[in-house]
């Protein structure tokens, strides 16, 4: 049985070659004409390559742990004079330990596939060596595998949920990708064992070009990434079959995605150990503008000070490959690449209809046990600092509030009253009110307790908080002259300890004349940056859009008499909401909330997704 096969670099989906191999010279991939895909290495004499990379390692630790594999061999397809070796890494308190197992020399004037026996192991990585023993050697590839007995392997079909907003090209994109190389491809290992659910909360896709009898699209009020996310499942769970479903995956409309990843994850779950046979698996979050960085593998909750983990790992490194390797407590998966058993799903046990932010780590709070994380199982997606959007002040503390509601109780008013006069302060300094007025409005609104949710159109609620926000506009259109020597100077300028006194008691400046105009990066603005600024430009360079505000000792005078009032508030009503969510739960988690919610018929066999 295959465990994962050696991955080669991919047009479109990630072409650095350090992800996939290493080697001492420059590696010559050769490639059919017709075909995108890389074929085979050519070597020179004395070439070598190796694995132990991010998509070429194998993780016999976490195969070991929770899987029912006991053995691995590595199967190569090779033509021409080798020394191949079989290898092991591992860290052990910050001392890396390598040894080469096994080898055999190979001298095949034909293509040739010979199998190798790893020795066994339980911590660490597995990798392999090839080193040319003469000019003009090829290797076409391979895999890992294991002859895990067949009544040891669980049946799992896989049903993709994917929530889209106006996103078609990324979703099209996709699904053209899943067609090719899954649904379609009787020569998959998933072939007839993965469906595909797409909410459309923008009502944008054109559903004939999508829809097929494994494809499956409705048009979805937009409730935003909850909404959407549990529409999907609840299409899932409509019929007493369950489509044959035996684990939900829910992917972010706008991701680049290596069916790889999605292979992988259905290989992990069909050899679970019956103790983790309720496991999530997720995977890793990479940038899509610098393909070998990580942003988060797995993340903890903290009360809302969010932990991502193993954030900003360059996977060209083997180094980090064995850093990614190291457990470490963590509490859910973001949904941008999240499965997990769909039994989970059910009538009494839906998400929380929290719009945006929050959705998936609650869900995951609520049920996993167990999260799987392993290297070559991850997306690619856009760094969230480039992404600006100033409504999210709205959902941020709201959500933040109500997931503590559940999952940190302790997490009290004391806390609540520090949050916000640290948002005043913050976003007062950087002269950004309507953010502090979305802030407080968040938690006027979690006061008003889980009613509010229950009685609430998120689509007229949206709108309002949208409108409520900072709007970014092109360059062109902007009072204050983008220029970049000022917007590289507001992103890395230093300051004394005497300037940061005196910044503080000036209250940033705001007791002293306002002589400045600053410009500084829209999503990473610090208020340190804009010390007795009149105006600031927040600017995102990417989309060459941005904002203009100006200081006003009135504003932040009135909002310092709001933040008071809200103070009082909380004092008065935030024991009563908190109580209002945890006993009332159940009224927003099931199907019968969520069918008036969402605005949509009970979902009998037959409606809801085109077939």
């Amino acid at each position: 049985m295959k465990l994962q096969d050696i991955l080669w670099p991919k047009d479109g989906i990630c072409t650095d070659i350090e992800m996939y191999f290493h080697s001492n010279y420059k590696i010559n991939l050769i490639k059919k004409e017709d075909k995108k895909e890389n074929i085979c290495i050519l070597f020179r004499r004395g070439g070598v390559i190796t694995t132990d990379t991010y998509f070429n390692s194998l993780s016999i630790e976490k195969w070991k742990k929770y899987t029912e594999v006991q053995n691995i061999s590595l199967t190569l397809t090779v033509q021409g004079s080798f020394l191949v070796s079989l290898c092991w890494k591992q860290k052990i308190n910050g001392t890396y330990i390598e040894r080469e197992l096994k080898n055999t020399v190979v001298d095949e004037p034909e293509k040739r596939e010979l199998t190798l026996e790893y020795p066994d192991e339980t911590k660490g990585m597995f990798f392999f060596r090839i080193e040319a023993l003469k000019k003009g050697g090829i290797f076409y590839g391979g895999y890992y595998g294991t002859n895990t007995e067949s009544d040891k392997r669980r049946p799992v079909k896989l049903g993709i949920v994917i929530c889209t907003f106006r996103r078609e090209k990324f979703v099209r994109d996709n699904v053209k990708l899943l067609n090719e190389e899954i649904i379609e491809n009787e020569n998959s290992p998933l072939f007839g064992r993965l469906e595909v659910f797409i909410s459309d909360n923008g009502q944008s896709l054109e559903e004939y070009q999508l829809s097929s009898k494994k494809v499956h699209v409705v048009k979805n009020k937009n409730a935003g990434g909850a909404g959407g996310f549990t529409r999907g499942l609840m299409e899932i769970i409509k019929r007493p079959d369950r489509h044959g479903i035996t684990h939900a995956l829910l992917m972010d409309d706008d991701v680049v995605i290596d069916t790889a990843s999605i292979i992988k994850t259905a290989v992990l779950l069909s050899l679970l150990k019956e103790e983790y046979k309720d496991a999530f698996v997720g995977g890793a979050m990479l940038r899509s503008d610098q393909r070998n960085i990580q942003v988060e593998s797995g993340a903890s909750w903290n009360a809302g000070n969010l932990i991502s983990l193993k954030a900003g790992l360059d996977l060209r490194l083997w180094q980090n490959c064995l850093k990614n390797e190291q457990e470490e407590y963590r509490e859910f998966n973001a949904w941008w690449y999240c499965c997990f058993p769909i039994e989970f799903v059910r009538e009494d046990n839906l998400p929380l209809p929290i719009f945006i932010r929050g959705d998936d780590l609650e869900y995951g709070l609520r049920n996993m046990k167990t999260l799987i994380l392993m290297n070559g199982i991850c997306v690619w997606h856009e760094p969230f600092e480039n992404k600006y959007s100033s409504f999210l002040e709205y959902y941020i503390i709201r959500n933040r509030l109500i997931d503590n509601a559940y999952h940190f109780p302790e997490w009290g008013k004391k806390q609540v009253i520090k949050s916000l006069i640290g948002e005043y302060r913050r976003e007062g300094f950087l002269y950004r009110y309507k953010n502090v007025e979305l802030y407080i409005r968040g938690i006027r609104d979690f006061l008003k307790g889980i009613d509010f949710l229950e009685q609430t159109d998120p689509e007229e609620l949206h709108k309002e908080i949208m409108a409520a926000g900072y709007k970014a506009l092109p360059s062109e259109q902007l009072e204050v002259p983008f220029m970049d020597s000022e917007y590289e100077r507001g992103r890395t300028e230093k300051h004394s300890r005497l300037h940061e006194t005196v910044r503080r008691l000036s209250l940033n400046g705001y007791l002293l004349p306002a002589k400045h105009i600053r410009t500084v990066p829209m999503a990473q603005a610090r208020p340190e940056f804009v010390w007795r600024a009149k105006a600031i430009l927040f600017y995102d360079i990417v989309e060459n859009k941005g904002f203009v505000t100006h200081r006003s000792i009135r504003k932040f005078t009135e909002q310092g008499f709001r933040v008071l009032g809200t103070v009082i508030a909380i004092l008065a009503k935030y024991d009563k909401a908190k109580k209002s969510y945890i006993s009332r739960v159940r009224e927003i988690t099931c199907t019968e909330f969520w069918e008036k919610y969402l605005g949509i018929n009970s979902l009998a066999p037959g409606d809801g997704m085109e077939e």
